[in-house]
């Protein structure tokens, strides 16, 4: 089975992230960190196996999703699992901080919920039925 981490503060994200990915047709058991803090504790502390993939906001409480990613990546068992920042984030430097900590991929949050529920079905799509991953996860 699949198994995703998805990181996300933002109630109405959230819910709708979670019926995206429950409507697309890969068998995916999502794991959900309300904040940053809350995300390391699950991949460093709670967590014996890593998720297939990380679905991380930036803007986060108590850490943000930038130094989530910086330590997902600086650690050896953490940084072969791909990491999609999800976030409403245009900004270019966000873009280029995250692209130069080893994110994967980097997709700005559509506003429209069926462009933002579509989204959430490409990423699936990619990321837990096309995308290989390394053996390790």
């Amino acid at each position: 089975m699949n198994r995703v981490l998805l990181v996300e503060d933002n109630p109405d994200d959230l819910e709708l992230a979670l019926l995206a990915l429950d409507r697309g047709s890969f068998t995916t058991a999502v794991d959900v960190a309300r904040d940053g803090a809350e995300a390391l504790d699950y991949l460093f502390t709670r967590r014996p196996e890593p998720p297939q993939v990380v679905l991380l906001d930036i803007k986060l409480p108590l850490v943000d999703g930038i130094d989530v990613l910086r330590q997902i990546k600086a650690e050896p068992r953490t940084r072969h699992i791909p990491v999609v920042m999800l976030t409403s984030s245009a900004q270019d430097r966000d873009l280029r901080a995250c692209y130069e900590l080893g994110a994967n991929s980097y997709i700005v949050k559509p506003v429209d919920m069926e462009q933002f529920m579509a989204a959430m079905n490409n990423i699936g799509a990619y990321w837990l039925g096309l995308n290989l991953t390394d053996p390790r996860t």
